[in-house]
């Protein structure tokens, strides 16, 4: 009888434990909960002079789809992600003529991205061990 309680107990705790360990962070979850506005770009602060329209922003969406703004345009593409390995392609660009260089040093740096590091309240975009770029909550 004893050896039946030890069981159901060591079962149970199983259990318990293996539901608890789904409550991880799950990247795509987090990443599909907000919109993300740029915080940084190539590892220094924003140069609004830059991005004339606003901050530039992204937008994880279902089946795999990505939606943002350059700072001038709007793009919708695709992302895959695996793990904490993940690929970013902008897709189709709008054409508004925009000043500065900020929107090609935007999308350049979308296409390098290999890697992320999520928290509830900031995105960092790294190739390898660089960060590209970070984001944080998109305040609507």
């Amino acid at each position: 009888m004893r050896t039946a309680k030890t069981y159901s107990f060591g079962l149970i705790f199983l259990l318990f434990m293996s539901c608890a360990g789904t409550k991880a962070i799950n990247p795509l979850n987090s990443l599909k909960s907000n919109s993300w506005a740029l915080s940084s770009l190539m590892g220094s602060g924003l140069d609004m002079s830059q991005f004339a329209g606003g901050v530039p922003s992204l937008s994880f969406l279902d089946d795999g789809n990505l939606a943002g703004f350059t700072g001038c345009n709007n793009f919708s593409g695709n992302f895959m992600l695996e793990g904490t390995g993940l690929l970013l392609d902008p897709g189709a660009i709008t054409k508004k003529m925009c000043p500065g260089n900020g929107e090609k040093v935007f999308i350049s740096a979308l296409t390098k991205v290999k890697e992320l590091n999520i928290s509830k309240d900031k995105l960092i975009l790294l190739d390898g061990a660089t960060e590209l770029m970070s984001f944080v909550p998109k305040k609507d």
